[in-house]
């Protein structure tokens, strides 16, 4: 059996490999979930992307919290939008290592990172004002709450790029039968 990887491969995609049973039958056997390099890989690009992209929020809140009263929640957007790119490139070149056509993976890539920001600037309000209530952390508050919304759209970009920006269009889903 010949295993082909695709011009779209990407490592740790599902991927069929050839077994043998113990009737000594040759099977499929098929590999699930991310391999440990992807991972590492992904990490490590994502904190550069994450010390950029928070940097861009700090930078953007203590601009425009002078000037606007939710200065935070426009700064979140901001630096999500201006990060994207940033991003893109990193995740495209050292993580899944595709060979897609660019602007349609940057497109999917700015779709899952439209749903994050969603969830993150709906998030920013009700972090903020629990972290408010807590004595001495008025000032902080936007910025700690920052901090602990990322930790969730980091989790949620991994698998909406693994599955949607990046994701190997060449392979067709088999049916079951």
């Amino acid at each position: 059996m010949m295993l082909m990887l695709t011009p779209h491969h990407q490592a740790g995609s599902d991927l069929s490999l050839p077994a043998v049973s113990g009737a000594g039958v040759i099977t499929t056997a098929t590999q699930k979930g991310p391999s440990a390099l992807t991972v590492i890989r992904y990490l490590a690009v994502g904190a550069c992307n994450t010390i950029f992209g928070y940097g861009c929020f700090a930078l953007f809140t203590l601009l425009l919290s002078p000037l606007l009263s939710y200065g935070y929640v426009v700064a979140s957007l901001l630096a999500n939008l201006i990060s994207i790119t940033f991003a893109f490139f990193g995740y495209k070149w050292f993580v899944f290592k595709t060979k897609g056509n660019y602007l349609r993976e940057w497109i999917r890539c700015l779709g899952v990172y439209a749903g994050s920001m969603v969830l993150s600037a709906a998030a920013l309000p009700l972090v903020v004002g629990i972290i408010r209530r807590q004595p001495g952390h008025d000032r902080s508050a936007p910025y700690i709450a920052g901090a602990i919304v990322l930790v969730f759209a980091i989790v949620f970009s991994f698998f909406g790029h693994r599955h949607i920006s990046f994701a190997d269009r060449s392979r067709t889903p088999r049916s079951t039968g």
